[in-house]
């Protein structure tokens, strides 16, 4: 029999149980439309009996709905395919008469039918660790290993893998080329695809590492570090979902480009309750997207900013009043500016948020007035004097003035005042800081950006928290933000900071500012820490170590995972991309792309007056030629003029145009990057922005460039 008909063969067979399978699946929905339809009932019928019986049936109506809801949600999550993988394994039987082969199939849900024989072990379960830990020196008992390829339900292809070939049946057949490689080559969408099919050992065993304390992945690009970290969170929801499902999971990621392309990982194998967030969206009741320049991004980064802000908040506001004169019983009794700083520097010292002092503010003030009235000897009463100058709506005016309730923004915005600024940073920042700093937030009509949305969560916890009569100009100001909730429809409160477990991805690009903000909301949870230091685009990097072990508190429990290979880029591309980093890395930093195309880089040396043409020249050819996705990197710089040259190209969806730190985190099946030069000269951190650009590419990559020396790189 030819391979062409064993495949045919094997391919027929594994549809009829893939079959088996769905029609279960229909079976299991029916099953649980018709528990939620009962639990309504139960609702219904509960209004005519007694209270305590009402309230019983009520609860039973709730776990009946909920649990139903749960299945249904699992069964409609939205997947290429519901089985995707099958082990053959062999053990001596207990007779001792030989091998007893069995079939365990692996799949994105665990499935039994009515007699609850296993159809199809979830992935995550310990019994399908096998399929991604077996290799051909250690098989665990496996024998072949198949993956199952389907489009909708239907079974399209096979690939085996051969782990002991001294134990195969004669007619165990096997067939294919590399299921791994031959995921690697398929067009790419908008959205990252799971991996639950093609995970290799080392990603394994980081996903089922045990949940406590904090494991660090780290790995150069194409390393599959994101994959692994979202697998992770669905192994351990598996694994203890009451723990991790009832205090919440967050992932947080560099920008929205980077959260929306992996929106669709855990919803694929199930999981819709996970929080995914930017760090422009962890403050609720704000939200930013637009990134500051690489300098002011810097500043407003670093430790120093706390000092700068807490120093700011000592500040009298601007408008403040520097004298409060009252009269009492026809004596004039009035404390001058000396004396308002004395009352106001008392309150300080208490150490008691300013949004939560006004009260005390008031008091300390009546207070004052009454020493300063007794010193006249008029022979005033103190409680009457206080009750009285108390009750005066003159009094109120002047307190709210003199000590204002501020939002974080209102706060931070005080700060476009040069004076006040350089009055504040002292030696924090330098004059030339101070300028950019008070520049950046000078555009009154501006937003927050990403850097200042640490800055402002900073604020809120120096400045306490709103009374609420307050807090509806705190969302006006901040364009009506509501805080997310989880996606089952639970609202949980603001600033909520008591997450079982958090994911940080691309952590090196976290200032030390940003790692105070996202620790605020680790204070009880577990962690996953996911990076590669070669793409760091924070230029301090001993900074952001001391802030994000601060972050993390203290984890007596603390694992590393380093992944080693690079499956996203041809090794043809990742030879030049290596290259650019040879100054800044060392060897053990760089993956291995194990994949090659044969086909190189295209550099192309251009006149700057050609760019624009040679630029929709190039951008057109790889959308005519590839199916999947392309990305067009520039300079920050650059990015306007590259939409504005590109804006008929864009009815295309498979066309993304991004700067060099957008890029990060995302993969195209090719790009376009403009003036590499310049992505280095804009960047803080050199190189290191754009290594992260040329490995964005799985298949193609053209390099175009005005700098004749450039190429000499290659």
């Amino acid at each position: 029999m030819s391979q062409t008909s064993d495949k045919q063969t094997e391919i027929a067979a594994e549809q009829a149980h893939v079959d088996v399978v769905y029609k279960r699946v229909e079976e299991m929905r029916t099953e649980a439309q018709d528990m939620r339809r009962r639990g309504d009932q139960l609702a219904h019928g509960a209004r005519n009996e007694a209270i305590f019986e009402q309230a019983a049936m009520l609860f039973e109506r709730d776990v009946m709905v909920r649990h139903a809801t749960q299945i249904l949600r699992s069964l409609d999550a939205e997947h290429e395919g519901l089985v995707f993988g099958r082990l053959d394994t062999t053990e001596e039987d207990d007779t001792g008469t030989g091998p007893e082969t069995e079939t365990m199939y692996v799949g994105r849900l665990g499935i039994r039918d009515v007699n609850f024989d296993n159809l199809v072990t979830d992935w995550r379960a310990p019994a399908a660790a096998p399929f991604y830990q077996a290799t051909a020196e250690q098989p665990m008992n496996v024998v072949r290993r198949r993956v199952i390829r389907s489009t909708g339900q239907s079974v399209v292809d096979i690939d085996d893998d051969l782990l002991a070939p001294e134990k195969r049946p004669a007619s165990m057949a096997v067939v294919g080329e590399g299921a791994l490689m031959a995921s690697l080559t398929r067009a790419r969408g908008d959205r990252m695809r799971d991996i639950v099919a093609t995970i290799q050992k080392e990603q394994d065993e980081a996903i089922r590492a045990p949940w406590q304390g904090v494991t660090e992945i780290t790995g150069g690009p194409g390393t599959g570090k994101t994959a692994v970290a979202l697998h992770r969170v669905a192994y351990l929801l598996y694994r203890d979902r009451r723990r991790m499902g009832g205090s919440g999971v967050l992932v947080i990621g560099p920008s929205p480009a980077f959260t929306s392309y992996i929106s669709r990982v855990l919803p694929s194998m199930g999981e819709d309750t996970v929080e995914l967030r930017s760090l422009g969206e962890l403050l609720d009741g704000a939200q930013a997207a637009g990134v500051d320049p690489p300098e002011v991004t810097r500043i407003k980064g670093s430790l120093r900013m706390r000092r700068v802000l807490k120093r700011a908040l000592r500040e009298p506001p601007r408008d403040a009043p520097t004298e409060l004169r009252v009269t009492y019983r026809g004596e004039v009794v009035k404390l001058d500016e000396h004396e308002l700083a004395k009352v106001r520097r008392s309150l300080q010292s208490t150490g008691r948020p300013p949004n939560q002092s006004r009260v005390d503010a008031a008091e300390a003030l009546l207070e004052a007035l009454w020493r300063k009235a007794d010193s006249y000897k008029a022979g005033f009463e103190r409680d009457e004097l206080i009750t009285e100058l108390g009750e005066r709506i003159e009094f109120h005016r002047f307190v709210v003035v003199w000590w204002p309730i501020l939002t974080e923004w209102e706060a931070l915005r005080m700060l476009s005042d040069r004076a006040r600024l350089a009055q504040v940073a002292g030696r924090a920042l330098s004059p030339a800081e101070v300028e950019l700093l008070a520049a950046s937030w000078a555009d009154r009509s501006a937003g927050p950006t990403v850097a200042d949305i640490a800055l402002l969560d900073e604020l809120r916890v120096l400045l306490g928290p709103l009374p609420k009569r307050h807090r509806r100009r705190a969302r006006a100001l901040a364009g009506n933000q509501e805080p997310q909730g989880w996606s089952d429809g639970r609202r949980r409160a603001d600033h909520y900071d008591e997450y079982s477990h958090i994911v940080v991805d691309e952590s090196q690009d976290l200032s030390p500012m940003q790692w105070r903000m996202v620790g605020r909301r680790g204070k009880y949870a577990s962690w996953t820490v996911v990076g590669d230091p070669v793409q760091s685009s924070w230029p301090d990097p001993a900074e952001a170590e001391a802030a994000r072990l601060g972050a993390m508190g203290v984890r007596t429990t603390r694992r590393q995972f380093q992944l080693r290979t690079n499956f996203r880029n041809s090794a043809e591309i990742f030879a030049l991309a290596a290259q650019v980093v040879h100054d800044v890395a060392t060897a053990d930093q760089l993956p291995e792309a194990v994949r090659t195309t044969g086909v190189k880089p295209s550099v192309r040396v251009i006149a700057p007056a050609e760019l624009a043409e040679s630029l929709r020249t190039a951008a057109r050819q790889l959308l005519d030629e590839m199916d999947g996705t392309v990305g067009v990197i520039t300079p920050a710089g650059r990015l306007t003029e590259a939409r504005e040259v590109l804006a008929d190209l864009t009815e295309d969806a498979r066309l993304n145009i991004v700067d060099g730190l957008e890029a990060k985190g995302l993969e195209y099946d090719a790009v376009v990057l403009v003036e590499p030069t310049e992505v280095v000269a804009e960047s803080t951190t050199g190189p290191r922005t754009l290594y992260v650009a040329l490995t964005r590419a799985t298949q193609r990559l053209t390099v175009l460039t005005s700098d004749p020396a450039w190429p000499r790189l290659s």
